[in-house]
């Protein structure tokens, strides 16, 4: 008669617990001592109990909902990467970093946002409304989107875009600085001094070992993997496009010293160099993404 009494009492504290209410520590010691001859599995109950309140269920047995599985690992040059419109990027492992194999050709920040400006100008591309202040994207010759020059070379930034804080790259990656650029040149060319302040050539052959032969004019081994191809620039106040197929330029959010230029890197046609330079924030360029 006794032991019925305690289950009872038991029973009654595991209903209020299971409402939301807490048992007492010291409570719950009363009643396990009291059920250590009953016939029922104390501890079994206790476990179930406490997983029941973690799911907040409503009745034991309860029904534990699984964790969705991890995410699939990743691994650098044989994973890819997707931005906020669904585009792929294939990835390369160059030395201890992480890069993009093609170039950036997304609308949005990667909070979803649009980007404010696409200008496009006309079919020859000058337009006065490029040479602005805000982030802004352009497609050589202002094809559509699914164009040969899109499909290729990526689209084309300014600085603004591509140093908005709202980042221009997935979650996870970034627009590299002007040091990560040198660090990427030092690891393709170790047996040269690659300066990491001159303004001009930074290496004459590391360009070479950059650029993805396209089959014409733009030449290169590309044993670094990076894949560059010569996707021209726009100009940063006429708004004309210039120079696909034989130069193509890269940004970095780092700024120049010059409050309204950035740094980046140019590779050209004519020969194998990488060239360190400060460009005009409005000038038209292409984008590379680093993981973090």
């Amino acid at each position: 008669m006794r032991k019925s009494i305690y289950l009872s009492i038991f029973f009654i504290y595991l209903s209020i617990s299971l409402s939301g209410q807490l048992i007492n520590s010291n409570e719950i010691k009363k009643v396990t001592s009291i059920q250590r001859n009953a016939s029922y599995n104390l501890e079994e109950i206790k476990v179930r109990w406490k997983k029941a309140a973690l799911e907040n269920c409503t009745g034991v047995p309860c029904i534990i909902i699984p964790p969705p599985p991890p995410p699939p690992s990743f691994n650098c040059g044989t994973s890819t990467i997707s931005d906020i419109d669904g585009n792929s990027y294939n990835t390369v492992l160059i030395g201890t970093q992480c890069w993009t194999k093609e170039n950036l050709k997304v609308t949005k920040y990667n909070d979803n946002t649009l980007i404010s400006l696409n200008a496009s100008g006309g079919s020859a591309g000058t337009s006065g409304t490029w040479a602005v202040t805000t982030g802004a994207y352009a497609i050589y010759g202002n094809q559509s989107s699914t164009g040969a020059n899109a499909t290729n070379y990526g689209f084309l930034y300014n600085w603004y875009a591509a140093s908005d804080s709202r980042k221009l790259c997935p979650a996870g990656w970034h627009v590299p600085t002007d040091g990560e650029w040198t660090t990427l040149i030092q690891f393709i060319v170790p047996t040269e001094t690659v300066s990491a302040t001159v303004i001009g050539t930074q290496s004459p052959n590391a360009g070479t070992l950059m650029k993805k032969n396209d089959g014409s004019f733009w030449t290169g081994t590309n044993t670094s993997g990076f894949s560059a191809l010569p996707g021209g620039y726009r100009h940063p106040a006429s708004g004309n496009f210039i120079a696909i197929r034989s130069i193509c330029y890269f940004y970095s959010i780092t700024e120049h010293t010059t409050p309204t230029q950035a740094l980046g890197r140019t590779l050209n046609v004519f020969d194998g160099s990488v060239f360190r330079g400060n460009y005009p924030k409005s000038t038209g360029a292409s984008v590379r993404c680093l993981r973090d």
